[in-house]
């Protein structure tokens, strides 16, 4: 448990005159997460004299601008990355500073309690974490329950396992669903996190946690099976492709598809979208693989800290990571963003102030991923993700239009991921 949070204005030095010491934060935060996070610097600002926080909006090129050499203006402290740039921020190991050494070289207690699936991604071969997780979601089922109705299913009743789905599929297409299911971000719902669920390998080498060498191993008889599958629903109406991105949320929260599988984080705005009874359940397995369901995967970002910067002000910033971690904030912080609790104290926080028992739907995400994950099922850590989900992307595309096998798209995606990995390791290298 986090037991030691921000400084007050009783314990600071009564002689300290001095202009406070600025905290630069770079954020990618829009909407109600933007307004919070504002809100909580703000608080922090105004709980003691000797630091102010001042967060900064930027948008896509975030990474490169705080990384790049040579940088003549004014580089963040703080940096919030993408779960997708986790690996290439690593390979710049000089331009951060580890979150465990920040906090023992300022002498700030850190012990916050982070589930095992969130802090894998981000922690050392010894377990001793890099980042500061943040802003946190996982990939849930949503459903139609005036659509199960309609199709006379039992609205309580969701599918629990991909052997269970073509029936429900069946029975709403035949009460005339033209869509009865889709996806958002196929190719980290329905590769990367299904590998997870299935505590089967993504990438060779935990996934990547375990080091640079690491490349694509997913073309695996449960890949082959999962896309084959897809590939017979959508020939035969039962499954619809939306696209890469949030596409298959749209036609959701419109009506036009009865099941979603997509983010946990999408639940606010779709629940205020939808004109319609909304339901979530957990993510479908296959209960023929003995190790599922063991855990889905953390997706979201974490706050980085910045080499180069005076003694004084990464206490400030150490002081500042430690009162967003706190429990009590990151309770609220959740209450009021939608995104999933981090850590068991802040989960325990939550649950006494009805949180869950008012919103299950966070309840079912936070369960996916309390489970301990194994070395085939950890956080993915690869350069160049974001590419290499494109890569995957494309290949299913052509799974979906009939003009590839299943097993040929995925071999195709490994080779050509792996190929980017290859590279990547090359230009790494040779730093």
């Amino acid at each position: 448990m986090l037991r030691c949070c921000i400084v007050t204005i009783g314990l600071l030095a009564a002689g300290c005159a001095q202009a406070a010491w600025e905290i630069r934060v770079w954020h990618t935060m829009q909407g109600a997460a933007a307004s919070h996070f504002a809100e909580l610097a703000r608080r922090f600002n105004e709980a003691q004299k000797q630091y102010r926080v001042a967060l900064a909006y930027r948008p896509a090129g975030l990474q490169a601008a705080a990384l790049a050499p040579g940088k003549s203006a004014p580089r963040p402290h703080i940096l919030q990355v993408g779960d997708a740039g986790t690996a290439e921020i690593l390979s710049h190991a000089d331009a951060i500073v580890p979150l465990w050494q920040l906090m023992r070289e300022a002498g700030q207690r850190f012990e916050a309690d982070y589930f095992p699936a969130v802090a894998a991604t981000l922690s050392d071969a010894d377990g001793r974490l890099l980042a500061l997780p943040f802003h946190a979601s996982t990939p849930v089922l949503y459903y139609n329950r005036d659509a199960f109705r309609n199709a006379r299913l039992d609205p309580t009743r969701p599918p629990q396992t991909w052997y269970e789905m073509p029936e429900t599929l069946g029975a709403l297409v035949d009460a005339g669903e033209l869509c009865a299911f889709t996806t958002a971000r196929p190719a980290w719902v329905l590769l990367e996190n299904m590998s997870a669920w299935h505590d089967q390998e993504f990438a060779t080498h935990q996934n990547g946690v375990g080091g640079d060498e690491a490349r694509l191993a997913f073309n695996t008889r449960l890949m082959v099976r999962w896309i084959s599958m897809l590939s017979s629903w959508s020939k035969s109406g039962y499954f619809s492709y939306s696209g890469r991105g949030n596409e298959a949320e749209a036609r959701f929260a419109a009506g036009e598809c009865a099941l979603l599988t997509s983010s946990s984080a999408s639940y606010l705005e779709l629940r205020k979208r939808a004109k319609f009874d909304l339901a979530v359940a957990q993510l479908p397995y296959y209960d023929d693989f003995d190790e599922a369901p063991q855990n889905t995967l953390f997706g979201g970002a974490a706050l980085w800290v910045m080499a180069g910067k005076p003694k004084q002000e990464y206490r400030g910033v150490a002081e500042f990571l430690a009162y967003l971690a706190w429990p009590e904030i990151q309770a609220e912080w959740i209450s009021v963003t939608g995104d999933l609790a981090l850590t068991q104290s802040a989960y325990e926080a939550a649950r006494r102030q009805g949180f869950y028992a008012a919103q299950p739907i966070y309840e079912i995400a936070v369960q996916q991923l309390r489970k301990a994950p194994t070395r085939d099922s950890q956080g993915i850590r690869l350069a160049r993700l974001q590419k290499i989900r494109d890569i995957i992307d494309e290949e299913l595309e052509l799974v979906w239009k009939g003009s590839k096998a299943p097993l040929d798209a995925l071999n195709t995606a490994v080779r050509r991921g792996n190929a980017l990995l290859d590279q990547a390791a090359k230009v790494h290298g040779g730093r």
